[in-house]
């Protein structure tokens, strides 16, 4: 059974028997399955060890017999590599590997505070140069493992010669989409500005959680932290000093994953998120808050490149990860030099396309400015419509997190000719069907049009 799948759907468990073709090689590297970049062992042919055009496509050593599919792959591990980011990053460019060390990232976080954003920006951009060039991730998203599942399932259709597979809608009462924004307060003056944000989102209906930095940044007070409640808003904790240097070493993340549980628990907080979305997935079992925001869906415009390829929560051991799926407004504006909503739309037209977590960040310093604040603004229009028009689930990424989790407990039960749903907040959930089309599948969701 491929537990992948399986969790992905929430399918019957016999329809997620997956069988393995032949022996896999003893090295991972590229290869295709179809229009898919994967990375893992292949028993199709060796695969390849450098991301390069005309790769050998596991689509050919697809086999199905006795109605079992059989694949030339393991699909939990091609996903786990792509969720985890371990596929090897050969496309970066030079100029990124040099600046990325160690010694220069300490001795720009030093300076960091007294370097204005019309200093820093030349430098990110020096160190992100070539961003465009890079073949994979997929810019300007990334859907890969939400393609590999919709072939797979195509597959096992074609398999069983049945024509549609039942498994449990993604999102509450069927809606096609789910919504999140955040605000990762840097500064004083970003600090400073967030009673004015919070009645800008109110202004437009939206609810947003805002990451609070616990250590050295400003004053973090129990009356700061309450303002946001009893608004009906979010607060979670934004690394732990936010000086890029959580993730460099394993004895001293172990000690400041400490203090960042810590500052969860007396912040009265759920989730987190990395000081410049910088991690380490393997180290996650550290950390005690129930959900993380900080692997990017693409990281092209990110200190740290990769990405996890899918536009869907998963879990990381017991923790949620909710990935970033948009571009981050200080990208938009000071390394793309872009102020307007245009990547953004095109970014929430693709995300809604699969059906995924249309994921936010907005920071309240750079919003401070008026040209960022009148984007912004445009941006909450937008996803007001989008969310009245469409049905878009607009949530917390605490209620995020509660659905997946439920979600996660959920089955899908015969009753008489068709199904039911058991577990926590069935009551919200839906049955929806993968019918096959071509090398693909459509969804469509009962009762809902």
């Amino acid at each position: 059974m491929d537990q992948t799948l399986l969790e992905y759907f929430r399918c019957p468990e016999d329809f997620a028997q997956i069988e393995v073709n032949g022996p896999l090689s003893s090295d991972p590297g590229y290869f295709q399955f179809g229009p898919d970049i994967c990375y893992g062992q292949y028993s199709g042919s060796l695969p390849s060890k450098y991301l390069v055009h005309g790769l050998p496509d596991a689509s050919q050593a697809v086999r199905i017999e006795s109605k079992r599919l059989h694949l030339p792959f393991d699909l939990d591990q091609i996903v786990d590599n792509l969720r985890n980011e371990r596929y090897e990053l050969n496309s970066w460019h030079s100029l990124e590997k040099i600046t990325a060390g160690k010694f220069t990232r300490a001795v720009y976080y030093l300076l960091r505070p007294i370097l204005p954003v019309s200093v820093r920006k030349h430098l990110q951009r020096a160190r992100l140069s070539g961003w465009d060039k890079i073949l994979f991730p997929h810019w300007p998203v990334d859907s890969t493992i939400e393609s590999l599942m919709a072939h797979t399932v195509s597959l096992i259709l074609k398999a069983r010669q049945i024509e549609r597979v039942p498994f449990i809608w993604f999102w509450p009462n069927g809606a096609p989409a789910s919504l999140i924004m955040t605000h990762d307060i840097e500064a004083a003056a970003g600090r400073d500005f967030c009673a004015q944000l919070m009645d800008i989102d109110d202004s437009f209906g939206i609810k947003s959680a805002f990451q609070v930095v616990p250590e050295m940044r400003y004053d973090a007070r129990a009356d700061f932290l309450e303002a946001f409640r009893k608004r009906g808003f979010e607060v979670n904790v934004h690394d732990l000093n936010h000086d890029g240097e959580l993730f460099q070493h394993k004895e001293k993340f172990l000690r400041r994953a400490e203090q960042i549980n810590l500052y969860v628990k007396g912040f009265g907080a759920q989730g987190f998120r990395a000081g410049a979305m910088y991690r380490n997935q393997d180290w996650y079992d550290a950390f005690d808050f129930s959900y993380d925001m900080s692997v990017p869906n693409v990281a092209h415009l990110e200190p740290q490149r990769g990405g996890c390829c899918t536009l869907m929560p998963y879990f990381i051991g017991k923790i949620l990860e909710l990935p970033l799926t948009t571009t981050q407004d200080y990208s938009l504006f000071h390394i793309l030099g872009d102020y307007s909503t245009a990547l953004w739309k095109q970014q929430i037209d693709q995300i809604i396309q699969r059906n995924g977590l249309i994921s936010f960040i907005a920071h309240p310093d750079y919003l401070i400015e008026k040209n960022a604040r009148k984007v912004y603004l445009d941006l909450l229009g937008h996803l007001a419509r989008t969310r009245a028009e469409k049905k878009i689930w607009m949530a917390l990424p605490s209620e995020v997190n509660r659905w997946w989790r439920n979600r996660s407990q959920m089955k899908l039960i015969r009753a008489g000719a068709g199904w039911r749903i058991e577990g926590p907040d069935k009551e919200r959930a839906r049955i929806a069907y993968a019918t096959r089309q071509g090398d693909s599948v459509v969804y469509t969701v009962d009762g809902v049009s």
